[in-house]
């Protein structure tokens, strides 16, 4: 575990024309601030009214920027999130003390974009600079409104709405929201438009204190999970970065809401007031019971309150003199969160895949050491290897021999092989209990002693006498009851085996399920009449089976279809776009579809190449460290026996003399695999390069035939038929759908004028007006159908 650690706390002032310099002084080291009242006079000269507060904090932010407060507030707890830290940024205020401009920021300028966007970019960022590490991003956004947990990205087509209410669950790994969706972002723009789809689903009101007040609590999380590109490293470590809005807490006498805005509000009260407890209960070391179970806000933030987490504070307050309750309302929280410790460590985890093919490695590099250790103790002959099926059949015929008397003794040769003996007298052993079994079979009606009903029919048959002994059946040592068999009569012998079968065979025909023969030897009859079957009929069978797969597949199947393909009916929902792109793959794109598919099956070639050639040229680079080692010390042992010249010559023994050619093989032939290696990897780039372009050419024409196909109006589609002058796909849906404004003409004036000043800016602007241009498109078709309803 790591080190405990105090939750910074920090203050943010709203600035405001009104501030009130005679209540709010700061200190001068800008980590204190004093509030000051007058004293009542109305309360008369006893007055114990206090008038005077001083809150020690990490920092007091006064008309700071946004990048200050980024810089100051969130930069470090983002570092030390790819570093395998929890790290949790929480917003907390009264209403309208600037909460989500801290959080979010102004969408619409790119300079005034608060804590979650820089995040965003700063994580990007710095996977860029961590070239060694292969880094994964999903993001996650969930809303808490009334009580109830909402996910504000289900609006997305491919999650839809969740069937089952969202629920907070606790594992040994911490607490998650199951019902919540989680999704993968490889790149800023992707990470973007999820921020900003769920940004337009949050719930925001008006009342006197705040026109765009927001309704609910929010948090968007960040999980990142990090492998190292080493092959050999079996860790990897995840972490996660919570981005909390509070919803703020609000006087009912100031805000005047009512109706649904006052519901709202009570419920806003109410979970600030639970968290209010949990912090105050957190901050006192006696107290042994946390109650995060009080609402959901605290209960999805157990893992950040208290837990294994670095947690930053932030805390908004208004300036004003009319507000000042508030204010110290909201440090006097903040001065309870700083009591409140957590204790960070690094999140590792291990990988499976990676563990399992170190220990292949290290097995094989054990098997090598044995192989040493046996060939200098002239034990060559024995191996580590699983053993084939020759190996095992030679055990099989030593113990057979073995039981049979012709062999004295089993060598021994190592515990593999002792394994394999003792189960190889197992399987001979059943082997022999078969047999006898079957012999006993042959001959005589084995009959179960539990199978009543088997019992009973023979009984009738006059075999078996009322106590359920056969006739003629001993009793421990004594003489057989009843009447002895047939066979045991002198010169009856051959017509007591036709009386004792026939019956007993009739028997079996007639009772059926009662039949003297239970489950178990039915099963083995049918198990010994398949094993009869020739082996020759098996292959036939084959032959024939394939050979009607192969008819099948070159036949075509009849039709009574026309010849001319018929436009399909528009259904009244469109389907969903995987259902839609299965059936695109199999139909229009099916051509695209192939050479996709092509294209990756070479690519996955030439990636199985070059890892062999991988593998080969390390095996290589290992012999080649052996053979100098080796050769190292034949120049020592020369060198202390002492060297030996003629004519100016050095001369070699012959061993030092075949180690250098060896050394000279080996490099050229780590060469010759590592051209090969770069030519390989060349190659993949291309096919990389190739499959990119087919999957975003597939992507792109099945973008263009679902809205044909399920999009556009019908009276729309005039406009696309064949002679017409517009081609389908040349123009976009929304120019179809007769949308009002061109987003796109707009786009690019706006990277005219904004990219010379922040060229980082690009993937925020493009993320905006691509959600704005998809609820614009929603608007649009949503008034279409209601038109059409009406």
């Amino acid at each position: 575990m790591g080190t405990r650690k105090k939750v910074h706390a920090f203050v943010r002032v709203k600035p405001t024309d009104d501030f009130a310099h005679e209540m709010i002084r700061y200190g001068d080291d800008k980590r204190s601030i004093d509030i000051h009242l007058k004293k009542d006079i109305r309360r008369g000269v006893v007055n114990n009214q206090q008038i005077d507060w001083s809150f020690k904090l990490d920092g007091v932010l006064h008309d700071a920027s946004q990048d200050l407060v980024y810089e100051t507030v969130a930069k470090d707890v983002v570092s030390q999130a790819l570093n395998g830290y929890n790290g949790t940024i929480m917003c907390y205020g009264q209403t309208g003390a600037g909460k989500t401009y801290t959080m979010m920021g102004a969408t619409e300028n790119y300079k005034h974009r608060g804590i979650l966007p820089r995040a965003l970019q700063q994580v990007f960022r710095m996977i860029e600079e961590r070239p060694t590490h292969a880094i994964t991003v999903r993001v996650s956004y969930l809303e808490i409104y009334n009580e109830s947990l909402f996910d504000l990205l289900s609006t997305l087509p491919y999650v839809g709405p969740s069937v089952t209410p969202m629920t907070i669950v606790e594992n040994p790994q911490g607490v998650f929201i199951k019902g919540l969706s989680v999704h993968l972002t490889s790149q800023e723009e992707d990470a973007f438009s999820l921020l900003f789809e769920g940004e337009t689903n949050r719930i925001i009101a008006s009342h006197t204190m705040n026109k765009n007040s927001s309704r609910s609590h929010c948090i968007f999380t960040i999980y990142l999970e990090a492998h190292s590109r080493t092959l050999s490293e079996e860790k990897y470590i995840t972490s996660k970065i919570n981005l909390v809005d509070l919803a703020g807490s609000e006087r009912l006498g100031k805000s005047g809401s009512e109706g649904r805005v006052l519901k709202e509000a009570t419920y806003i009260n109410k979970s600030l007031s639970f968290l209010e407890q949990a912090i105050i209960a957190l901050g006192d070391q006696k107290r042994d019971h946390i109650p995060f179970r009080q609402c959901k806000l605290t209960h999805a933030l157990k893992d950040s309150l208290g837990g294994n987490c670095n947690m930053v504070l932030v805390t908004n307050i208004y300036g004003e003199a009319a507000q000042l309750e508030e204010t110290l309302s909201s440090l006097r929280f903040a001065s309870r969160m700083k009591l409140v410790t957590t204790e960070p460590a690094i999140n590792e985890k291990y990988d499976a895949e990676r563990m399992v093919k170190n220990l292949e490695k290290e097995l094989a590099l054990l098997k090598q050491e044995l192989a040493i250790h046996d060939s200098l103790t002239n034990r060559t002959f024995v191996t580590y290897e699983a053993m084939d099926e020759i190996q095992i059949a030679e055990i099989n015929s030593q113990v057979r021999r073995y039981l049979e008397g012709t062999l004295d003794e089993i060598d021994i040769i190592n515990l593999r092989q002792i394994k394999e003996v003792f189960n190889q007298f197992r399987v001979v052993l059943s082997q022999q209990e078969q047999e006898v079994e079957s012999t006993l079979r042959r001959k005589y009606t084995l009959i179960d002693r539990n199978d009543f009903a088997a019992i009973s029919a023979v009984q009738k048959a006059g075999l078996v006498d009322v106590d359920g002994h056969l006739v003629g059946e001993p009793e421990g040592q004594n003489f057989g009851l009843g009447v002895a068999p047939f066979s045991t009569k002198p010169g009856k012998k051959a017509k007591s085996k036709k009386i004792f079968k026939e019956p007993l065979s009739s028997l079996a025909r007639k009772e059926g399920a009662s039949s003297p023969v239970n489950g178990k030897d039915l099963d083995y009859v049918s198990t010994s009449k398949t094993q009869l079957v020739p082996s020759s009929k098996d292959g036939d069978v084959k032959d024939m089976l394939s050979r009607d797969r192969e008819t099948s597949s070159v036949e075509p199947l009849p039709s009574d279809s026309p010849k001319e393909e018929l436009r399909p009916i528009r259904p009244d929902t469109p389907p969903s776009k995987p259902v839609a792109f299965e059936e695109f793959k199999n139909e229009r794109g099916s051509e695209i579809n192939r050479i996709f598919k092509e294209n990756k099956s070479i690519l996955n070639e030439r990636r199985i190449r070059a890892s062999e050639t991988t593998q080969r040229i390390n095996a290589i680079k290992r012999e080649i460290d052996v053979t100098k080692e080796a050769l190292d010390f034949q120049k020592s042992l020369r060198e202390k026996q002492g060297e030996y010249e003629n004519k100016g010559l050095m001369i070699i023994d012959e061993e030092e003399f075949l180690l250098i050619l060896k050394l000279k093989d080996l490099k050229k032939q780590y060469r010759s695999e590592y051209q090969d290696l770069r030519d390989l990897r060349a190659e993949i780039q291309y096919c990389q390069h190739l499959v990119d372009q087919c999957r975003h050419r597939l992507l792109m024409e099945f973008d263009i035939w679902y809205n044909e196909s399920f999009v556009i109006p019908e009276d729309m589609q005039m406009a696309l038929k064949p002679g017409g002058s517009i081609r389908p796909g040349m123009v976009p849906v929304n120019r179809i759908v007769s949308l009002g404004e061109d987003d796109q003409d707009k786009f690019s004036q706006l990277q005219q004028r904004v990219l010379p000043e922040g060229p980082d800016s690009i993937s925020f602007y493009n993320a905006k007006v691509k959600t704005e241009q998809k609820h614009n498109y929603l608007k649009t078709m949503m008034g279409l159908q209601q038109a059409h309803r009406k």
